[in-house]
């Protein structure tokens, strides 16, 4: 099982020299292989915004630019202190209600899609502060009025440990995917410990739905 550990002061200097990239300082967590693996996931600052509804449907794109637009407030914040950073990969936990109730993943994605929920997230880099944070939302806000803006916090999410695998594919073929996962989790003698995850390598806009790359994480215990 991996384990990470917080970014290093040493690493902190560095930033003032060139960007923190959270994709190379946690290689661990953006990195997966077509085949099931444990890792262990540390806490993590998130910016999010929640929502439920179809991801093709307007809210989730309106919800999705009120989280980026939050995410690069804050980067351009922290930049003027010489602390910059890359924007980090769009992340998400996807759940229905009485996710109990379902046999396997191929009966959850039957679900019809105004009834799933969804919290959209951002990593954040560690030194990033919660009481700043409040003060940078409203000031980006003051500048860019965008909807649902008002819904974008940070917190912290600890997922422990988890398994993970990387699918590459459209969206519509993950159960394929996820079946390894849950497979893996039989085999290991793991459960459930927290909502499905995903996070998004690719960006759908400039990528062929079979090339997109998207790591699928779960928490067990």
């Amino acid at each position: 099982m991996l384990s990470l550990a917080p970014v290093s002061f040493a690493l902190l200097t560095l930033m003032h020299m060139s960007k923190l990239d959270l994709t190379k300082a946690y290689k661990e967590l953006y990195n997966a292989t077509h085949k099931p693996a444990l890792l262990f996931v540390p806490p993590g600052h998130y910016l999010s915004i929640e929502g439920q509804g179809d991801p093709n449907g307007e809210h989730f794109a309106a919800c999705t630019q009120a989280l980026y637009t939050g995410a690069y407030g804050i980067k351009m914040h922290y930049k003027k202190m010489e602390l910059d950073f890359v924007v980090c990969k769009l992340e998400g936990l996807w759940w229905v209600e009485d996710v109990e109730n379902y046999k396997d993943f191929k009966e959850v994605m039957q679900v019809p899609r105004d009834l799933w929920h969804w919290q959209l997230l951002i990593r954040m880099p560690d030194f990033i502060n919660k009481n700043d944070v409040k003060t940078i939302l409203k000031k980006t806000y003051l500048k860019k009025p965008v909807p649902h803006f008002n819904q974008v916090y940070l917190q912290t999410l600890a997922e422990g440990q988890s398994v993970q695998i990387l699918h590459t594919g459209p969206y519509a073929t993950e159960p394929v995917s996820l079946q390894l996962l849950h497979d893996f989790m039989e085999e290991k003698g793991l459960t459930w410990n927290g909502r499905h995850h995903e996070i998004y390598l690719s960006d759908p806009r400039k990528t062929a739905p079979e090339k997109l790359k998207t790591i699928l994480r779960q928490p067990v215990k």
